[in-house]
């Protein structure tokens, strides 16, 4: 796929002012992000069994004997993506950097990892109120607004038009990422960082900063990942605290 970058670009630093983003930002980089003293990374998936997640499954409600829809096959945590559902840390966390290392084991498809999550089946009565980190092949990166927002630059054409935009059913909750061109081939392991700094989150898809966003609705929260159709395979879920944020 062509590089596309859309026309604004934000500065790549770790820990965003208080003050918000500035106006006009150089270019995407892959510089890391230093600006902030983290703590002892932990593993949120044991590589052995679900410890620590909760399975939230609508159609579990109505058929308690259908198939599992996350596993955990040859040490790794396994989306099968039917039935539709999310697996959610039973923890809340707040200021962390999450490192996910997945791939789509049978074809690109559909999944997410959504971060600040609180109340459940929030939105069509499957989705819990937070902010998505899309994972849909061809589109990593893209936040999705599920009952929480959040702001980013030049969000007009990022998200349409203005009187368009909602947090619930029918209004414009997709806010498209910097750029599309960062995924590996189909099959590949991808690596996706996503940093939660008081109200700012911010994406890496293998390197690249794909998306920044300020003034987010929520500033902690469960995490949870998204059976929405597609298998996928994740080898690492880690979690590394920041405690102490500094000025880059």
């Amino acid at each position: 796929m062509p590089k596309r970058i859309r026309s604004c670009v934000i500065f790549f630093v770790f820990c965003c002012s208080s003050s918000g983003l500035p106006a006009d930002p150089p270019a995407v980089t892959k510089t890391p992000p230093t600006s902030a003293t983290v703590r002892k990374t932990v593993g949120l998936f044991n590589g052995k069994d679900l410890t620590g997640w909760q399975v939230d499954v609508p159609e579990l409600d109505k058929n308690p004997d259908a198939k599992a829809t996350f596993i955990v096959r040859d040490g790794l945590l396994v989306s099968l993506g039917q039935p539709a559902g999310h697996l959610i840390t039973k923890e809340k966390y707040e200021n962390y950097r999450l490192a996910v290392e997945y791939r789509f084991a049978a074809k690109p498809g559909n999944c997410g990892v959504l971060v600040h999550a609180s109340t459940p089946r929030a939105l069509y009565k499957m989705f819990p109120k937070s902010i998505e980190v899309q994972m849909n092949s061809g589109h990593a990166g893209d936040f999705w607004c599920i009952v929480e927002d959040i702001t980013v630059p030049d969000m007009v054409n990022r998200r349409g038009p203005q009187e368009t935009w909602g947090v619930t059913e029918g209004k414009a909750r997709r806010i498209l990422n910097l750029t599309d061109d960062s995924e590996k081939k189909p099959g590949e392991w991808n690596t996706m960082v996503i940093e939660c700094v008081q109200d700012a989150v911010k994406v890496w898809v293998n390197g690249d900063l794909v998306n920044h966003g300020t003034k987010c609705t929520a500033t902690k929260g469960q995490i949870a990942l998204q059976a929405e159709g597609s298998e996928v395979e994740f080898c690492k879920l880690e979690l590394t605290p920041i405690t102490k944020l500094t000025e880059p």
